[in-house]
């Protein structure tokens, strides 16, 4: 406890935050790594004008109160104020779009990874680079906006994505950590830079525009982890705290996207590591030990922060509506009297779902509450469908609701794993969806037919994985690398628990998925005629 105290007083800890999807988390840990406070904000997108978002207004109020909830933490463990830390590190959902004029004035409202809106762009700019542009990445949604003719378009003076927007108006540093610039634009994996060649390209493409700048111009700069990008000005420490207390002047890292984040907090940034993010949306990633054969729309090549090459499977829907299905369970079991903790209702519907039979009885659902890229849909409808001699039963309704949130995910590993011999040692599993112990672990073992490890740090998620890379920043070695900070200072003894497939699993998941694949124009059907 004095220990810790200490570090407070004396500005030896280290902050990160990050801005999820559906929460914004603070966490603060010690000179071991350690956490030892956190504050968070729940918060929503809105779909407005047929644009899924975030108002400007909801990004700084949710920031705030999870730094605000984070300094009460503090003070009620230990009866201390913060005032000074040692690094602070932010990071957010990737992709999207946000851009500013001259002014600093947002020109339209953020567009995020979740519209499906680009399609034309993102088929024109893959053909043209003969690189996987996917519809979330920022130079689809700037180049959509060129082939419409949107008004602000020659306004434009930035474009960042969100951490890169919090990180500049913190810093006043237009910078952006190269895992989170991997989603805005392809990486030359030489340089540790955006693509030149493909820069020149995209500009002779819009050259008839006559706009009034250059790609180049309006991107931020790509900086590598461990690099300095700038420190908190007096106007962002009054920005992040709104009660004055905190000090400017504190070094930050480079901004970095959930991907990164969730590689450096399962420890899998080195070659021949995995990981999945499972919570709103899903997405594994494998560091490859080389370039993959050929263009696949399914899967998106981004980067490590330290700008080694990734190959990346994600689905925009993951448990919105398994959540959903959850909530209604404890509606009734809150109708009936039950008093039960959300947390109880959870565990025990999972656990339910391993006493299913290893196909989920022939049901079939699709959790499309959005668009879904990977199949091809730019619109979402959630669907349960059985036929009349399907085994309907609980066990198999909640194990149908779990397969189908990997469905479209396991579209794209089955690519990297079957079609191109992707080699990986091991995936580490973390997200809202492993909280329940060992059930969608178990699933995702027999999804993908390999050892999945979840850890006892999983839960910290992003927040804690971009801490980390902060800590990195001020306490790495003269030339430490990343992978060694990460093994030697943080890992060691920490391997978690480990589930190897279930060869029945593996079997009922390959049926589930021919089922799921055949029943794709019944959610077409549910798309064009439920309005």
């Amino acid at each position: 406890m004095e220990n810790i105290k200490n570090a407070i007083i004396n500005g030896k800890t280290v902050l990160g935050i990050e801005l999820g999807s559906t929460r914004i988390k603070a966490v603060l840990i010690d000179e071991n790594n350690t956490p030892i406070a956190s504050g968070s904000h729940d918060w929503e997108n809105s779909y407005v004008d047929n644009i899924w978002t975030y108002s400007l207004e909801d990004i700084w109020k949710g920031l705030q109160d999870s730094y605000k909830n984070m300094v009460q933490d503090v003070k009620e463990k230990y009866g201390i104020t913060i005032q000074k830390i040692g690094a602070i590190g932010l990071s957010a959902m990737m992709h999207g779009y946000m851009v500013f004029d001259k002014d600093e004035n947002l020109l339209v409202p953020f567009r995020t990874w979740r519209n499906n809106i680009t399609e034309k762009a993102s088929t024109a700019l893959t053909k043209i680079f003969n690189y996987n542009i996917p519809q979330r990445w920022s130079i689809a949604h700037l180049y959509q906006a060129i082939l419409n003719n949107e008004e602000h378009i020659s306004d434009i003076s930035f474009m960042t994505t969100l951490a890169g927007y919090i990180h500049w108006k913190l810093t006043g540093q237009k910078v952006l950590g190269i895992g989170d610039a991997s989603g805005m634009f392809p990486i030359d994996l030489n340089t540790k830079d955006f693509n030149q060649t493909m820069i020149h390209q995209f500009d002779e493409l819009v050259s008839s525009k006559k706009l009034p700048w250059k790609l180049r111009d309006i991107l931020p700069k790509v900086l590598v982890a461990g690099e300095n990008a700038g420190v908190l000005t007096e106007e962002g420490a009054k920005l992040l705290d709104v009660s004055g207390e905190l000090q400017a002047g504190i070094p930050l890292c480079p901004p970095e996207g959930d991907a990164g984040t969730g590689m450096v907090a399962t420890n899998a940034v080195a070659k021949r590591t995995g990981n999945v993010s499972a919570g709103t949306s899903v997405f594994a990633m494998i560091v490859l030990e080389k370039e993959l054969s050929k263009v696949y729309s399914e899967i998106d090549l981004v980067t490590t922060p330290t700008g080694n090459l990734v190959g990346m499977s994600h689905s925009n829907n993951c448990s919105s509506d398994l959540n959903a299905w959850v909530g209604l369970f404890a509606e009734f079991a809150k109708a009936m009297g039950i008093e039960a903790d959300m947390n109880k209702i959870f565990g025990t519907l999972y656990n339910l779902a391993l006493k299913g039979d290893p196909d989920c009885g022939g049901l079939l659902a699709y959790g499309y509450l959005s668009g879904e890229h990977m199949t091809g849909f730019e619109e979402g409808r959630p669907l349960f469908v059985r036929s009349s001699n399907s085994n309907f039963n609980l066990a198999n309704f909640m194990r149908v609701n779990l397969f189908t949130a990997l469905g479209a995910l396991k579209i794209g590993l089955d690519i990297l794993l079957k079609q191109e011999g992707v080699k990986v040692d091991k995936i580490l599993g973390h997200g809202g969806l492993f909280k329940t112990k060992g059930v969608a672990q178990q699933i995702m073992a027999g999804a993908i037919n390999t050892p999945v490890s979840v850890m006892e740090t999983a839960g910290e998620g992003g927040a804690w994985g971009i801490a980390l890379l902060a800590s990195y920043l001020i306490n790495k070695a003269e030339n430490e690398t990343l992978e060694d900070y990460l093994n030697n200072k943080v890992f060691v003894g920490k391997e978690g628990v480990t589930i190897h497939p279930d060869p029945k699993d593996v079997e009922g998941f390959d049926q589930f998925m021919e089922r799921y694949i055949k029943g794709l124009a019944i959610e077409r059907a549910a798309v064009e005629y439920l309005k």
